[in-house]
């Protein structure tokens, strides 16, 4: 059994359980990566069976078919790219990219390195910079810069299957949703970390930029400096050798110079695991991969383009697929987000469930949808009956009012000493998520209107002020 399974076996027996310190590598239950551009694979075994190899299955790493050309550059660890950056371990993945831990031998200091596909271009960079360059921003959305990506180096790699580009970014710690797995944060430790996810969508807002994936799985925690006093072999004893696995070809055959021979499964770099130890001072985070951001004012994002999961995908990404979406998007893909991080579970399905099931859910918690939204969609006979009664389910999601009591209140009164929100409080929670996830993207609040909220004002800004004095 593995240092993993071992974990995830004491967690199903016990998802109260609380990690320990020692780190550990987290699974993919999708080719989607925790904290970088997620978008389709290139390419699948049945669309290339024909002309490329296929290899043994191995679980928790990129789609060994897209080494191909136009697909992946083959990573070893100890590489070193562009004469500067050696390979350390991987950190993340996704259908155009693979990120990995290195170290850059000139600034004698750790960071993220994307490798893009030799087909693909990586949007991000473009958009980081227009976000980053230099302007004055009123309070408190200045706050929310602190929260996006530094791009520090941009290069191109040529390999086996073409040329790739390439850039480096700040460390950071693992994703909010694999660190708060079955955990709940301090109750002003959760407030913080809301703020500040609802400052950097604000300030990204103010940018002329929506950024199309908000996530917990995109928001990470920052890493602390001092992993740079770690020597590689401090590192590897620290956090673990790198977990690599041989790649063998289906038919037996030996590998092209395409593929790497060994694999090599993602390591999580998050810090303390008992995460209700947290406290303000642990609340710095990174809104990361903009990988589906786009700028409204001068491109047009379809709905049926949205890539968000279905848990936090905005509905009119589906119910009008060929509309342009634009800033409202983000603001029902936050409310998710906060519930998330202020709750024990997230408000709809973050599973990978049917679009029709997380649909079904909306009107469950939100009531009814829009009527012409209603008519047109085909599978709510399955779920609802003519007039809007729930059937074909045993147990249909609650009302918002319910889940706050049930995936919220419920908890936080199992461990009292991490604070239950007070009736005022809730309120005003409420009352933010009922307009934040209003169905008509048209009424919902902007970004500026969700900081200028009740909660926002009384409670959250009031936290992240705290937070960054524990810093300073």
């Amino acid at each position: 059994m593995t240092r993993y399974s071992r974990i995830v076996f004491s967690i199903l027996r016990n998802p109260r359980i609380t990690l320990n310190s020692h780190p550990r590598r987290i699974p993919k239950a999708s080719p989607r990566s925790r904290c970088f551009s997620t978008r389709p694979p290139l390419a699948t075994p049945g669309d290339q069976e024909e002309w490329q190899p296929t290899y043994n299955w191995i679980p928790d790493v990129e789609s060994l078919e897209n080494y191909i050309p136009g697909g992946y550059h083959p990573i070893m660890i100890g590489d070193v790219l562009h004469d500067r950056y050696r390979i350390v371990d991987k950190i993340g993945y996704g259908g155009y990219s693979t990120v990995w831990l290195s170290y850059d031998t000139r600034q004698k200091c750790y960071v993220a390195l994307k490798v893009g596909t030799a087909d693909s271009t990586l949007r991000e960079t473009e958009t980081l910079r227009a976000i980053s360059s230099q302007t004055s921003m009123p309070f408190p959305i200045c706050l929310g810069r602190d929260s996006i990506p530094s791009l520090l180096d941009e290069f191109e790699v040529h390999g086996p299957n073409g040329t790739h580009q390439c850039y480096t970014m700040t460390l950071a710690q693992g994703d909010l949703r694999a660190i708060s797995f079955s955990r709940l944060f301090p109750i002003d430790v959760a407030r913080a970390l809301s703020g500040r996810v609802a400052l950097a969508v604000a300030y990204i807002h103010s940018r002329g930029y929506v950024h199309g994936d908000v996530h917990l799985k995109n928001v990470l925690l920052k890493l602390s400096s001092s992993i740079n006093e770690l020597s590689i072999d401090e590192l590897y004893k620290k956090y673990g050798d790198p977990e690599t696995v041989p790649i063998t070809r289906c038919d037996g055959q030996p590998l092209t110079p395409n593929v790497p021979s060994e694999a090599v499964v993602p390591l999580s770099l998050g810090g303390r695991e008992d995460i209700r130890k947290f406290s303000l001072s642990d609340t710095s985070i990174l809104l990361t991969d903009f990988g589906e951001a786009f700028a409204p004012g001068s491109e047009s994002r379809l709905g049926k383009d949205c890539h968000t999961p279905y848990g936090s995908r905005a509905p009119e990404a589906r119910f009008e697929p060929d509309a342009p979406l634009s800033y409202p998007s983000d603001i029902w893909s936050l409310a998710t987000t906060i519930w998330e991080i202020i709750g024990m579970k997230a408000v709809f399905s973050n599973e990978y469930v049917p679009a029709d099931e997380i649909t079904a859910q909306h009107v469950d918690v939100l009531g009814p949808m829009p009527q012409s939204w209603w008519e047109r969609w085909e599978a709510r006979a399955q779920f609802f009956t003519d007039d809007g009664r729930p059937c074909g389910r045993s147990e249909p999601w609650p009302t918002l009012e319910t889940c706050f009591e049930d995936y919220i209140q419920k908890y936080r009164r199992e461990e009292e000493a991490l604070g239950v929100f007070d009736e005022k409080e809730k309120a005003t929670i409420l009352d933010l998520m009922r307009r934040m996830l209003a169905y008509r993207p048209e009424d919902r609040p902007t970004a500026d209107e969700v900081l200028k909220s009740e909660w926002m004002v009384k409670w959250v800004l009031p936290a992240v002020e705290r937070s960054q004095e524990t810093v300073e």
